[in-house]
């Protein structure tokens, strides 16, 4: 068996967690099918590439990695980047992706994570926090890893595809789960997600201490517009991810660092 990380027994168990999205069971479909898509390699990966800015030196906890598309994107323009997902089939192939001088932990989201506080100056958490009914214990640790001035850059769900595009309509001010099926090479796999309004997203986050700096909504990348023609004029016209910068208040001292 592949090595994923020296870490903690008591963290290593928690990803052993039976999942209600079961990556284990699909990653390499699933990781072949995000490797160059539409949707993850022609907008939300660069989206949040761009949100992030010049990485070099920062480092950066990839929080739900997969198999590290994203963090290898940021370890190559500079960043030193630490990896956590709890699917330990994904963290294999993102050892077979990074090779060993990324650190990678299987880690939970709802569970305390293994960094000690001010660990990391940015935490990039791409299209995971809409797995969790309750944002609140999962915004306080990444607020906790991360350093004074620090940042937390996310993607989810835009709350008008949870609500707009169902039938019938749910409550759009209730915070529900949903579900629906994937289909890689034609088998079918179950997910449920959590829809949550906009004054609950913002809300959560202030509510664990972060200051809200960006709210964006991406146009995909130009690239694609040859490669993925109807594609890309349909996303260019409405939207499916919401993308959030978020940073946490430099100390009362006044320092950056």
């Amino acid at each position: 068996m592949e090595r994923v990380s020296d870490i903690p027994e008591s963290f290593a168990r928690s990803a052993d967690r039976a999942q209600v999205n079961d990556y284990d069971s699909f990653a390499e479909a699933y990781a072949a099918e995000n490797e160059n898509n539409f949707v993850n390699a022609y907008y939300e990966r660069p989206a949040m590439l761009a949100l992030a800015g010049d990485v070099a030196g920062r480092r950066i906890l990839d929080a739900g990695c997969g198999s590290g598309p994203l963090t290898a994107a940021l370890r190559d323009r500079g960043a030193v980047v630490t990896g956590i997902d709890a699917s330990a089939g994904m963290l294999v192939l993102a050892r077979r992706r990074l090779g060993d001088d990324v650190a990678l932990h299987a880690v939970d989201l709802r569970d305390r994570l293994p960094f000690v506080d001010g660990a990391f100056d940015d935490v990039v958490a791409s299209l995971v926090l809409h797995y969790l009914e309750d944002w609140g214990p999962t915004l306080a640790e990444l607020r906790r890893v991360l350093r004074p001035g620090g940042r937390l850059i996310a993607s989810v769900e835009h709350p008008f595809v949870a609500y707009t595009f169902q039938d019938p309509r749910p409550d759009y001010f209730a915070t529900t789960s949903y579900s629906f099926e994937w289909t890689f090479n034609g088998r079918s796999v179950p997910m449920r997600f959590w829809r949550k309004p906009l004054h609950a997203m913002t809300d959560a986050f202030t509510t664990a201490g972060f200051r809200l700096t960006a709210i964006s909504e991406p146009q995909p990348d130009p690239a694609a517009r040859e490669l993925f023609p109807d594609d890309f004029h349909d996303l260019s016209t409405r939207t499916t991810f919401l993308f959030f910068v978020v940073e946490v208040p430099p100390s009362a001292v006044g320092s950056d660092d």
